[in-house]
């Protein structure tokens, strides 16, 4: 129970996440400045796919984006048993946009032997599964981190049930087939019992990819670790991370490794803008149920980073606004650069709902929303 109110695994997630958080450069644009595409994403109900949160992109060099979704609602509706949805922990989808057609999605969910419905980054340790985040194309692959989760007994009305178990790599290949065909091979990164997950957002920055890393403690800070991209098929023997000393070490020793950000979040992007000549997060502010999205800008991953910068007020969580209920909370701010336009930026968010069985009901939520704002 949250707040009184029944609360499914899908909804438990996002709580989840967003009280942790209280705990490559950026591809060519697919159509260029001045360009009549309209290349502004939107996210329609078809393939079988109702909705669904996290919403990282890829760019690929070929043009597409692979999206990274989080809990997927599936089937011919949306449907609630009691109060557990009908879902896949993660799911992708494959978008493209060019002169002849415009934006266009296609979602992909697994399917198995039998053509059953199943995590397309299906879990390597029994009673745990992922929250598929954030990634990076490196050579001829797609590489994509995985936050591992397990149940975890609720000892208050207020406990969410789940606690997080490691972290992992995944390596897809095979870019070039049919997206069911795309072959996984999953690398140990970080294990159990570390408390700061390298995951929330990985860049590629000359010969490293740089991984963020929210610290699971009070203050919930976030960390940078780095993996030399010669060293990706060993992730975990070639893992570094910053120190307090401002030195690289190997491994992960998070009681000796620099705060990069005071305040961090379990999702976010940072990215590359060359317009600014500097790096900028966006996330949501990190307290529970807060309307805001931020930004930072550094002019190096390690920082300094600035202070919070709203940038935004959800207007589903806006007394007055059309969309606003009482139940619904948003959360998983990321910006997508393949899709800038000139003077803004475009984020995406998503919204849940604390009654899980409005989600059959209200089909204007748990799906990436889409906005553009100006540069921070």
């Amino acid at each position: 129970m949250v707040g009184g109110v029944s609360t499914s695994r899908c909804v438990r997630r996002i709580l989840f996440a967003t009280a942790l958080s209280l705990l490559s450069c950026a591809a060519p644009l697919y159509a260029q400045e001045g360009s009549s595409v309209e290349c502004t994403p939107s996210f329609p109900f078809k393939d079988s796919w109702w909705g669904a949160d996290a919403a990282y992109s890829i760019p690929l060099p070929d043009g597409r984006s692979v999206w990274i979704f989080g809990d997927t609602l599936y089937g011919d509706r949306r449907v609630v048993e009691r109060t557990e949805p009908r879902m896949v922990r993660n799911s992708i989808g494959i978008s493209t946009c060019d002169d002849r057609s415009g934006w266009k999605v296609d979602y992909i969910i697994r399917r198995g032997d039998e053509g059953q419905p199943q995590d397309f980054f299906q879990a390597q340790h029994k009673n745990t599964w992922y929250w598929a985040l954030d990634g990076f194309f490196y050579k001829n692959d797609l590489w994509v981190t995985l936050l591992c989760m397990r149940d975890s007994p609720k000892t208050t009305s207020a406990a969410l049930g789940f606690a997080t178990c490691g972290a992992d790599l995944a390596k897809v290949s095979g870019l070039e087939n049919d997206p069911q065909r795309w072959s996984v091979k999953f690398f140990p990164l970080v294990p159990n019992g570390i408390h700061a997950y390298p995951s929330a957002t990985a860049v590629v920055d000359g010969e490293y990819v740089y991984i963020f890393a929210l610290l699971e403690s009070d203050s919930r800070p976030m960390l940078l670790t780095r993996i030399p991209l010669d060293g990706l098929d060993a992730p975990a023997e070639r893992l570094q991370y910053l120190s307090k000393s401002g030195t690289w070490k190997s491994g992960l020793t998070p009681a000796d490794a620099m705060p990069v950000m005071k305040h961090g979040n379990t999702e976010m992007t940072v990215r590359y803008h060359p317009l600014l000549e500097k790096w900028v997060a966006i996330l949501n502010y990190p307290k529970l149920f807060s309307d805001k999205i931020v930004a930072r800008i550094a002019p190096q991953l390690a920082g300094p980073w600035s202070k919070d910068k709203v940038i935004y007020r959800i207007p589903e969580m806006q007394k007055g606004h059309a969309g606003y209920d009482e139940d619904t909370f948003c959360y998983a701010a990321k910006e997508h650069p393949e899709f800038r336009k000139p003077g803004s930026i475009l984020i995406t968010y998503a919204c849940n709902t604390m009654n899980v069985q409005k989600l059959t009901r209200d089909l204007n939520i748990y799906f990436p929303k889409v906005v553009r704002v100006p540069y921070p």
